[in-house]
């Protein structure tokens, strides 16, 4: 019998009583209050009385590249949900409300990425990009040996411009507590591709437009038709482009989508639906008796990188010298700025959803949560 899985969005989402599920009543709930009362810093607008949006500022980034080129929009406030077996635990804020979730774009990217693999668009993973996505992007040298595995690592080095930014504007990113960007967009010089790993939102909207080359249809109706209308998700999400990112197709004017919302943009969900979306990754592809995704490109998304323990293809794991105690290493996440998580434990068959939680008050979330089981 197919493991519970919520029925479509619109129709009842079985909850389970926390002792039930195997948690401290008490304990969680003080680990809901904790997620409550640490709300992100970031102001609601997403945009400081000065002017200033909330990333240019997080980045320490000013200069030619840091123009807001796709939408941005008023943030909610905390919110999310715990699910055990499928089943809701407990929840919290307005969980329908489709926000800008920043970086978890990426981890989407990843999903259609392994779509691309399955339907035999990507025969290898270390061949070139080069050798089937045309155009001026991978003719240079230092590019042409870039595989799709390093753009999934972010260890590509792709030297270039697509959509009006350079990758230049993300070369000495830091990420995460205690990041110091004084630094960032200063050039450095590149290593050889696949050798070093780099955070760059410029090289992650390149893997978009490469796999838009290969499926030949936007991405998010493939994400649609794939994966968001399979597990019952809601139709209020969107993913928005750039208004200069839209291309021609075999004679179709497509926009191409970002990795997050670093110049605006990004995918915009609420947390029921990444909820869903977790699941999915937990369940190894499955949903009620059918498979989505490959069990494979699940185990290969959430291996670690040569080049960064805790980094899978465009997923954060459990590993390294961020290890989180009490979080078993097998647990997996998709982190956007905000900060927005989906956090998906196969072991104990859990998926957690937060939106909007201070970052520096997340490892102090699990703590809580995880200190709630029994």
């Amino acid at each position: 019998m197919p493991a519970y899985v919520p029925a479509d969005h619109g129709a009842a989402w079985e909850s389970i009583a926390p002792t039930e599920a195997g948690f401290d009543g008490a304990r969680l709930d003080a680990a809901v209050a904790f997620a409550q009362s640490h709300d992100s810093p970031w102001p609601r607008s997403l945009f400081y009385p000065d002017g200033r949006y909330v990333g240019n500022v997080e980045w320490n980034e000013s200069g030619p590249w840091s123009e807001i080129v796709g939408p941005v929009r008023e943030r909610g406030g905390p919110a999310g949900l715990v699910l055990k077996g499928g089943r809701i635990v407990v929840e919290w804020g307005d969980t329908s409300r489709a926000d800008m979730t920043f970086s978890i774009a990426k981890s989407y990217l990843s999903v259609l990425t392994g779509l691309a693999v399955q339907d035999g668009l990507i025969r290898d993973l270390d061949d070139a990009v080069g050798k089937t996505v045309s155009g001026p992007f991978f003719a240079s040298d230092h590019n042409a040996g870039i595989t799709w595995r390093h753009l999934l690592q972010q260890s590509s080095e792709w030297q270039g411009e697509i959509f009006e930014k350079s990758d230049q504007v993300d070369h000495n990113r830091q990420i995460g507590p205690g990041a110091d960007n004084s630094r960032k967009g200063q050039r450095r010089e590149l290593k050889t591709p696949g050798s070093f790993y780099e955070y760059n939102d410029v090289r992650v909207n390149l893997l978009g437009y490469c796999l838009l080359q290969r499926f030949r249809k936007p991405l998010p109706e493939v994400l649609r038709e794939r994966i968001m209308g399979p597990i019952g998700a809601s139709a209020d999400w969107e993913w928005q482009g750039y208004e200069n990112s839209f291309v021609e197709i075999d004679g179709q004017r497509m926009q191409s989508v970002p990795g997050g919302g670093h110049w605006g943009g990004g995918l915009f969900i609420g947390a029921r639906d990444h909820a869903r979306f977790g699941l999915l990754m937990a369940r190894k592809g499955e949903w009620d008796g059918r498979s989505l995704l490959s069990a494979d490109w699940i185990a290969q998304m959430v291996s670690p990188s040569p080049t960064l323990p805790n980094y899978g293809y465009l997923w954060w794991l459990n590993r390294g010298a961020s290890t989180k105690a009490g979080v078993p290493a097998s647990a997996f996440w998709a982190l956007g700025a905000g900060t927005n998580v989906i956090l998906v434990d196969p072991e104990h068959d859990l998926v957690a959803v937060l939106r909007w939680i201070d970052g520096a008050s997340y490892d102090g979330f699990l703590t809580a949560l995880y200190g709630a089981l029994r």
